[in-house]
């Protein structure tokens, strides 16, 4: 395994994060979760991404559980607070008194004292900024986060966050996007502003939902027990978008260029993200331990200039850049 600082702090991270969105609590069972964190841990991965409203707080409960008697120390620990965890009008958001009850509550299911990197999920339109920081501020000198970072900002909110950040002398390292070789909207404004800034990516959906894998074929049948058939966990809510058959005809064009890399369609597609400088941990998930063993083969590669032309040629006409999807909804209104 290798590892990246993050951002302009001395805290490193593994270049593979294990993410457990989708999959712990929902599309697998408690066991397979937990022996996919254990694959995670015997490959190097140190690094381990949830958040509390995955699965409704039990990938917390069952990340923390996979983690037990683990040294803490030797962990980096990940988890995200903006997200609705109730009915109330104060369960969803990036108030102060969210913050402060999402930590806690955190804590409890992850059987942590603290976390390394405390995020906010989404930005939130209707709390003023100054609160937001202030909480996280705070959350931070209660020695119960050492860094704080956000998820899916756009580049003018985290430079307004990195400037209240500075005056409240609290460490704002990171962001959290999406980011893949067909899924590429950070590059125009937030990859320029966190390089100025001093942030570095933890991105999400390295391998576009599975896509890039490709194991999903153009006019096939979608593969037993994958996330496009996941109806009850919502996988399949999130990968359907990407099942449209110029999408996979073009994935399937790079089966090639992987085996001259010596990589799994998988392995090329986690290469590619991890050639950005600005990236510090690509987050993968797995449904089965040897998915997390493939998955690890990018550690470490660097790909040939030319055959990155080559697929980022083959994926242009499917690939998103617009800037302007980068963008927290308020789900209050």
């Amino acid at each position: 395994m290798h590892y990246r600082l993050l951002g302009h702090s001395g805290f490193k991270v593994s270049e593979l994060t294990y993410g457990n969105w989708v999959t712990h609590g929902s599309q697998v069972g408690d066991e397979a979760a937990e022996a996919c964190v254990r694959a995670a841990l015997d490959c190097g991965i140190t690094s381990f991404d949830t958040a509390d409203v995955y699965a409704g707080g039990r990938a917390e409960e069952i990340l923390g559980r996979a983690l037990k008697g683990e040294r803490r120390a030797g962990l980096e620990i990940f988890t995200k607070v903006y997200g609705p965890m109730g009915d109330g009008p104060n369960d969803v958001g990036l108030s102060r008194k969210h913050i402060r009850e999402g930590i806690e509550a955190s804590l409890r299911r992850l059987q942590l004292d603290y976390v390394d990197l405390y995020q906010a999920h989404r930005y939130d339109y209707e709390t003023p900024l100054e609160e937001t920081m202030q909480a996280f501020a705070d959350v931070v000198r209660s020695g119960k986060a050492l860094y704080i970072g956000v998820s899916e900002w756009r580049a003018e909110q985290i430079r307004a966050a990195k400037a209240l950040a500075d005056d409240l002398h609290v460490p704002l390292v990171s962001n959290q996007p999406q980011y893949s070789a067909i899924y590429r909207v950070i590059e125009a404004e937030v990859l320029p502003t966190c390089r100025e800034l001093g942030l570095s990516q933890v991105v999400w959906s390295p391998l576009a939902q599975g896509v890039l894998t490709g194991k999903y074929q153009p006019g096939q049948q979608l593969p037993a027990g994958s996330r496009a058939t996941d109806e009850a966990g919502g996988g399949a809510r999130f990968i359907e978008g990407l099942l449209r058959d110029d999408v996979l005809q073009r994935v399937q064009q790079l089966r090639p260029l992987a085996d001259e890399a010596g990589l799994s369609m998988a392995g090329l597609a986690l290469a590619w993200v991890l050639q950005e400088d600005n990236v510090a941990a690509a987050i993968i998930g797995a449904s089965r331990p040897e998915q997390v063993r493939d998955n690890v083969a990018a550690v470490g590669v660097r790909l040939d200039p030319e055959l990155k032309r080559r697929m980022d040629d083959i994926l242009a006409p499917i690939t998103e850049t617009d800037p302007a999807l980068t963008q927290s909804p308020n789900p209050r209104g």
